[in-house]
């Protein structure tokens, strides 16, 4: 098996750079970042891409989420302000259960990538994969 420069196979960073993503943006562009800078192998840098890019996605898709919890709000603020009253509980609980949902997604997506990579393989994340393969 090839190892990293840190000494450990490509497949255990590649499994590790998704598990990092599990803990934050931040640590997995600094772990990303390294491995685009310092490593060498290709299926190893598109690892460090694609687990950045599934977080970038589902960030974009709970921003967008947000975003519809933010306008509910809006216009529940903008009718009381005009003394009426509208009932966005339900759309607000809906919202909530979208924003779970998306979570446990992600999760489940960095975790299965992770498995995976470790095997050296891989899982088609569409959107993902598609700007992966025009950009990269």
């Amino acid at each position: 098996m090839e190892k990293t420069k840190l000494g450990i196979t490509i497949s255990l960073l590649g499994g590790a750079l998704y598990f990092i993503g599990l803990a934050g943006m931040i640590p997995l562009i600094i772990a990303a970042g390294y491995v685009l800078v310092v490593e060498e192998n290709e299926w190893l840098k598109r690892v460090a891409v694609k687990a950045v890019g599934v977080v970038i996605f589902f960030t974009i898709l709970t921003s967008l989420l947000n975003l519809l919890g933010n306008s509910t709000s809006f216009l529940s603020q903008l009718v009381s302000l005009f003394r009426g009253s509208i009932n966005l509980a339900d759309v607000n609980n809906v919202i909530a259960i979208l924003r779970t949902v998306l979570a446990f997604l992600q999760t489940l997506t960095l975790l299965l990538l992770g498995f995976k990579a470790m095997k050296m393989g891989d899982v088609g994340v569409g959107p993902v994969d598609a700007k992966i393969k025009t950009n990269m």
